[in-house]
């Protein structure tokens, strides 16, 4: 087969403790998965439906890394999220039966141009400019679902420069993975190679050129990411 322009590369995340790689799909991402997160946004903490929103496959990027600062913002902000690796596709999956299409476990961050974000939830339009923009989901390597010791608790912090800002427990999670996972493939059919962000705790904030971020969720993963200069 032949393509009328070059055939773009595989997205592509590292998995801990080997050279293999984890090819991505796509990228889910649980809005207001937090209570004291939705708080802090403004938003009722009440347990409605999860909803969700997308990153393309190429958003992600091994950690450590550094990323310049993202173009049209000025206000860039970090929300660390537990990020689940799918290993088999499936439409309508149980809640029960969620971990038998688990391939692994990290932690990353959504980057989010708030900005942005404000401005379209002010004019009712879509989030993508705020989320989905170049190497917007760093993540750290994968962990293989065998060597995870939970996806239902444990401390999930971040750090910039060394002070902490997020530090909540995956228990906190107002829809499991089990639930929120059921609840996306209600909606279309999950595939090896797509990535479930899970929602952020409270404490986001914005960051600048030259800060040093540093979390992870305990028994999973941690990262480091260094904030650029300005694209």
């Amino acid at each position: 087969m032949s393509y009328v322009v070059p055939v773009p590369p595989q997205a592509s995340l590292a998995v801990q403790d080997t050279d293999a790689r984890f090819p991505v799909r796509r990228i889910f991402c649980v809005g207001r998965n937090y209570e004291a997160h939705a708080r802090e946004m403004g938003n009722d903490p009440d347990r409605e439906p999860p909803f969700f929103f997308t990153k393309p496959a190429d958003a992600a990027c091994d950690t450590p890394c550094t990323i310049p600062y993202p173009p049209l913002t000025n206000d860039l902000h970090h929300e660390i999220e537990l990020v689940i690796a799918i290993g088999k596709g499936g439409a309508n999956i149980a809640p029960s039966d969620v971990m038998d299409h688990i391939w692994g476990a990290s932690v990353g961050i959504d980057l989010t141009r708030r900005d942005l974000q404000a401005e379209a939830k002010q004019t009712r339009r879509p989030w993508d400019w705020a989320k989905a923009f170049d190497l917007s989901a760093p993540i750290a390597p994968i962990k293989p679902i065998a060597d995870v010791p939970s996806l239902t608790n444990g401390r999930i912090w971040l750090a910039v420069n060394g002070e902490t800002r997020q530090d909540a427990d995956i228990a906190d999670l107002i829809w499991s993975v089990a639930d929120h996972i059921a609840t996306l493939s209600e909606s279309m059919t999950l595939a090896p190679g797509d990535l479930v962000m899970t929602g952020t705790p409270a404490g986001v904030a914005a960051v600048v050129e030259g800060d040093v971020i540093t979390g992870g969720v305990e028994g999973i993963a941690e990262f480091e990411v260094t904030i650029g200069p300005r694209a």
